[in-house]
């Protein structure tokens, strides 16, 4: 029986552009991840581990156009917003070259023998050691960012960990592009290209969850599909950690007070980020709570205009587009559901944006309406009428976790509401924004992306320096004789590394 070809498709008609890869067989998967395991002490050193990840970031800049034409052919999301994602990706790559120097990622600590202590202290030295081979399931909706040479992989790479890459079937000749950068920038540096390796089919994504040799896993896509793996990695004879981005409704509360200092604002602002590239971001705002009265009225009709000043848009495939049709449409369909503008589908290929309203005292108690705190990928958003605080609080409680919530406050005034519904809040998402919109999440070392599930599946973070960390855990030496000990670790500290020692960091 012959591997089944892997095509690359055309989201704007539909049709395929070429077959670019097959499918990847159990064999030949378990082929990829051996060769990775085989290769992992060559990452060892940090320095060429530095140096591999730059000239992955320059090879990256170099082979930008090409990169960037495949990557419209195949999603749609235009040369623009690819050139930022792929500045966005090569910047990730240097910043995690940039902490593997700094070597603080390691959590160096060192306790000396101390036999005044009750009980005794032996000698105890600790830091942080790879996980090994690991998985990354790239996503569909950031073919660069987050796909074969994005955070998940940087992160893995940069903690001294082999990365094989189950490529999404939405972006598979930028996946074989950008894998083959990679692998040069590997050679370049003198290290091994299959410190990278790029593996393609949905059965192959299935073995490798399972093979023995692939120590932890990060994915970033759909409930269904995250959980599936995530449950596949607990159940194995020996489980393995499972980080995964699964799902976020990203819920706003507009305050009273916000929405009559400045409805027009938060409208068009809101209207904005809920169509930023077709309504395709993991933080895109898919729940808004609004006050009922003239003032949301107002925010209500700034927000009208905006959406219906979108032209339609391409969705990352035509399955997307159809269960964004379907979402929508039985969504309006829900009693007390309105559409001041109604989405769904803009063309044979496109969809259209807009937006749906229900009073709050709809979603207080479970029932039909639970569809509508539920994320729908798309340029749709659901506008909940709340009549008080206590209505907000109730909505809110009924919410699941979520990678961001924003709160929407007044600025000229104090606003009475503002420090309880913050509270309200924080429990839901792992980053909170006051005034602000959630789609864009910066790359820097205070980040956060991440939640209480289903946003994420564990406590980590997949954006940010401590990203890293995911794919490290901590080793004690103790009692060890000196030239037995990692050079990380040792009294002298060959290589300057900042470290904890007796309490106190030096």
């Amino acid at each position: 029986m012959s591997a089944a070809p892997v095509w690359s498709v055309d989201p704007r008609t539909g049709n395929p552009r070429e077959q670019v890869a097959v499918e990847a067989t159990g064999e030949e998967v378990d082929r990829v991840v051996r060769a990775a395991h085989a290769v992992r002490d060559s990452l060892a050193d940090r320095a060429p581990r530095a140096a591999f990840l730059r000239a992955a970031a320059e090879l990256l800049a170099e082979s930008g156009e090409h990169i960037i034409e495949a990557a419209d052919a195949e999603t749609a999301l235009g040369p623009a917003r690819l050139t930022g994602e792929l500045a966005r990706t090569a910047a990730q790559l240097r910043a995690f070259a940039d902490v593997v120097d700094e070597g603080a990622y390691l959590d160096v600590h060192i306790d000396h023998e101390d036999g005044s202590r009750t009980p005794p202290w032996p000698d105890l030295r600790r830091y942080k050691i790879p996980l090994g081979v690991v998985a990354v399931y790239a996503a569909s909706n950031f073919p660069l960012a987050f796909s074969v040479p994005g955070g998940d992989t940087a992160s893995a790479l940069a903690a001294g960990c082999p990365v094989v890459v189950k490529a999404h079937p939405d972006h598979p000749a930028t996946s074989e592009l950008c894998a083959s950068v990679l692998r040069r920038a590997a050679a370049r540096t003198g290290l091994p290209e299959d410190v990278v390796t790029l593996v393609h089919g949905f059965d192959a994504g299935v073995e490798l969850i399972r093979h023995p040799l692939v120590s932890a896993a990060g994915f970033t896509g759909s409930v269904r599909g995250g959980r599936a793996l995530f449950d596949a990695a607990a159940a194995r004879p020996a489980p393995i950690p499972f980080h995964g981005e699964l799902g976020s409704l990203n819920p706003v509360v507009v305050t009273g007070a916000a929405a009559a200092e400045r409805a027009a604002e938060i409208g068009a602002g809101l209207g904005g980020s809920m169509t930023l590239g077709v309504g395709q971001f993991c933080t895109k705002p898919g729940f808004v709570l609004v006050p009922e009265g003239a003032a949301g009225d107002q925010l209500l009709k700034t927000l009208t205009e905006a959406v219906s000043s979108t032209g339609s848009g391409v969705l990352l495939d035509h399955r997307m587009r159809d269960a964004f049709v379907a979402g929508v449409r039985d969504r309006a369909a829900l009693p007390d559901v309105d559409a001041p503008v109604t989405p769904g589908a803009g063309g044979e290929h496109t969809v259209s944006a807009g937006f749906l309203t229900v009073p709050a005292a709809r979603l207080t108690a479970q029932g039909p309406h639970d569809a509508l705190l539920e994320e729908c990928f798309g340029p749709v958003t659901v506008i909940a009428r709340y009549a008080s605080v206590d209505e907000i609080a109730a909505v809110l409680a009924r919410l699941p976790g979520n990678l961001t919530a924003t709160l929407q406050t007044a600025t000229e005034a104090p606003d009475p509401d503002a420090a309880p519904l913050l509270a309200a809040l924080t429990p839901l998402a792992g980053r909170i924004l006051v005034n602000g919109w959630p789609t864009g999440v910066a790359v820097a070392p205070a980040q956060h992306h991440g939640g209480p599930y289903p946003a994420t599946t564990s406590t980590s973070t997949s954006v940010g320096a401590t990203a890293i960390e995911r794919w490290l855990r901590p080793v004690t030496y103790q009692s060890t004789p000196e030239a037995l000990l990692p050079p990380e670790l040792r009294e002298d500290n060959p290589q300057g590394l900042p470290r904890r020692v007796d309490g106190r960091r030096v």
